[in-house]
């Protein structure tokens, strides 16, 4: 069984511009007091937070510079870094909403497309919100081994589809990764709920890397950047301020909890009892 080892969610407000929003996060590592091994997650859209879905489009073929920019960070810092997402190239007109999961010598072990799109009415001052206009939807669920456990990613408005996570925890999951850029008026509201419903019925370590306050583009974030247990109890939030926040994550105590109470072994839904 693995030991208890760190990870830590930083919270951003991010801009238009990649350099400045990178910049940010050189200076957040710089600052934090790094121990190996250390999963580092970011919130969505980190990278870039733009004015139009078609400006993310026009970026998408530029960022593989700074994917590279990542990995030597990763390399410079020995972390492990889930990198929030980042605009990639889909076709001339779409990209996908990638959230790619890095090692510490910077490799990338995994790439999750979004797969729920945020096609949506919200009372706020965007009022709509058409996250298919120029972003491809992925198809592949991704769950990958780590040194903090088995890692399953997810972004933001997939947390309102319960079925995805429990198709990661089929697959072995102990840790889920939910970087988000939720409303202030959906945070609000559904924010916490959400995730302390999937931390419990998955059993699993929750982190929730979000984006705060007021961007350039005139979108308003809800914060709240959140890691949690697996019996859905907070063990850091963020609240309404940039910064990064940290937590323990314990296999043992995840097994002791998933014993005393079997919650997959009791669940009739599963495919097995139906052959």
């Amino acid at each position: 069984m693995r030991q208890a080892s760190k990870v830590i969610a930083i919270q951003m407000c991010s801009g238009v511009e990649p350099s400045v929003n990178f910049q940010y996060l050189v200076e957040q590592l710089q600052q934090l007091n790094l121990q190996q091994p250390a999963l580092v997650c970011l919130p969505e859209a980190w990278l870039a937070f733009c004015h139009t879905s078609q400006d993310s489009v026009t970026l998408s073929a530029t960022n593989t510079y700074w994917i590279e920019k990542l990995k030597l960070l990763c390399r410079e810092y020995g972390i492990w870094l889930a990198a929030g997402t980042i605009a990639l190239p889909y076709d001339n007109d779409r990209y996908v909403a990638a959230s790619l999961l890095f090692n510490d010598v910077g490799d990338i072990v995994a790439q999750y497309n979004k797969m729920h799109l945020f096609d949506v009415e919200v009372d706020d001052n965007t009022q709509g919100y058409r996250e298919s206009t120029h972003c491809a939807a992925g198809t592949a669920i991704e769950v990958v081994d780590s040194p903090f456990g088995k890692i399953g990613l997810s972004v933001c408005y997939d947390i309102r589809f319960p079925g995805l996570y429990q198709a990661m925890v089929d697959q072995g999951a102990q840790l889920l990764l939910i970087p988000s850029a939720f409303t202030t008026v959906t945070g609000a509201a559904h924010w916490r709920p959400l995730l302390q419903a999937r931390a419990i019925e998955a059993q699993c370590y929750v982190i929730a890397a979000a984006q705060v306050g007021t961007h350039e583009n005139g979108r308003k974030t809800f914060g709240h950047s959140l890691i949690l247990s697996p019996w859905g109890t907070v063990i850091a939030d963020a609240k309404d301020t940039c910064g990064a926040i940290q937590g323990d994550i314990d296999l043992a105590e995840l097994m002791q909890i998933r014993t005393k109470m079997p919650v997959q072994a009791h669940n009739r839904f599963k495919s097995e009892f139906y052959e």
